[in-house]
């Protein structure tokens, strides 16, 4: 059966394996005399690479980047040990990709209450937390209405980094009385096209 999966796609590349543990996609499992335990797997070929904090990106892009990764950490990390341990991981690959500590600590806190958790998590309160966050529902994306839509793509720089709220307000200003406003503008960004994100991009298209 493993050998017709391996047929499907030859990006994709399923091994057997029997043991106490099994490593699928990013999940690490193990058979702990009979219970099992899950983290984070990093493949051998894992570098910590994520978006540069001086690159020129909206800071909500670079906020994402940390929410998804501890999120993830606490998703998979079955012992609280495990998620530290993850967690400094995380930490460790932003400082070298130029994350200010501060910033990265307003964040695993920020992330926390968004997550409804009203205290740092301890070895004590950790399984609790945990399972309220695998057992929360998740929000549906709302459909887009292509028909009353309009996308506006502008290319950010620092000096850019006001004009989605200038845009709203202006939008709201002309068009509040006109027929227009059926329409909703939804404002995306294009990076700069630089010497470092065509480094950035070379250096993606040559690790594959």
């Amino acid at each position: 059966q493993i050998d017709k999966w391996n047929h499907f796609d030859e990006n994709i590349k399923l091994s057997e394996n029997i043991g106490v543990t099994a490593d699928f996609l990013d999940l690490h499992i193990e058979n702990r005399d009979g219970e099992l335990f899950t983290t984070v797997y990093q493949k051998p070929s894992y570098e910590p690479y994520y978006l540069p904090f001086s690159s020129i990106h909206p800071l909500h892009m670079k906020k994402n980047i940390i929410f998804t990764m501890l999120l993830r950490a606490i998703r998979y990390c079955s012992t609280f040990q495990d998620y530290l341990n993850e967690r400094e991981r995380l930490r460790m690959a932003l400082l070298l990709n130029k994350y200010p500590n501060k910033f990265i600590d307003t964040q695993f806190i920020y992330i926390l209450e968004k997550l409804n958790i009203k205290q740092l998590l301890t070895i004590n309160n950790y399984a609790e937390y945990r399972h309220k966050i695998i057992d929360s529902p998740i929000k549906e994306k709302v459909p887009i209405d292509f028909g009353k839509t309009m996308f506006v793509h502008f290319t950010y720089c620092s000096n850019m980094r006001a004009f989605p709220g200038k845009f709203h307000v202006s939008w709201n200003k002309y068009f509040a009385e006109s027929p227009i406003n059926d329409i909703i503008p939804t404002l995306g960004t294009r990076n700069v096209n630089n010497l470092q994100r065509r480094l950035v991009h070379t250096r993606l298209y040559n690790s594959e």
